[in-house]
């Protein structure tokens, strides 16, 4: 009854449009990894690099999201999948607001990685995976996590009691515990450029 009260209003101002006025086109980098993989760290620093060229953008971190528009979500799978189709649906304005997105997310199932991209579009959506190995990952652990997931404090933690499925064709690998920081950011920047987004 609601769908049927609820009619699109279509804009004067078009996501076209904005991109003119910016300069640039909008598309959002989706980094996918395990925890502690980097996927936050090189994320913000690509964000840092194209915000100094004048590119608008924004990045939705995975912990940030969760303190406020996904507050209410637990990390069952169930709520996984609904954190994910939030934000994938938030990221979808902004692209339409011209901006430039990116994203640190786990988004451990490849399900829920291809919900995400049928939401946004296959067209604006760059896969980047963090490739690190859980042994790396556990041993950084910044936040104490793996070690709570160990000793069973956490329950369905990627990497630990939960799987992770690789993507199988992402736009980038960074293998996050060979390449520093600085050749992360550089490697997604030539990518960008390579696909001519920028």
């Amino acid at each position: 009854m609601r769908k049927n009260n609820v009619v699109w209003h279509k804009p004067l101002v078009t996501r076209e449009m904005r991109n003119h006025l910016n300069g640039h086109r909008s598309f959002v980098l989706w980094f996918t990894g395990l925890p502690s993989s980097g996927k936050s760290t090189i994320a913000h620093a690509v964000e840092f690099e194209l915000h100094k060229k004048g590119f608008r953008t924004y990045t939705f971190d995975g912990d940030n999201i969760r303190h406020g528009l996904c507050s209410d979500l637990g990390f069952s799978e169930k709520d996984r999948e609904e954190n994910l189709r939030r934000i994938a649906e938030v990221v979808k304005l902004f692209i339409d607001a011209g901006i430039i997105v990116l994203t640190a997310f786990v988004s451990p199932l490849k399900r829920h990685r291809e919900m995400v991209k049928a939401i946004i579009g296959e067209g604006d959506f760059i896969e980047v995976y963090c490739r690190c190995p859980v042994e790396v990952c556990e041993k950084r652990d910044p936040k104490g996590l793996y070690r709570k997931a160990r000793s069973g404090e956490i329950k369905d933690y990627t990497g630990i009691s939960a799987p992770y499925e690789e993507p199988e064709n992402p736009d980038l690998v960074l293998d996050t515990h060979l390449l520093d920081i600085e050749e992360s950011v550089k490697k997604v920047l030539n990518l960008i450029e390579k696909k001519l987004f920028l």
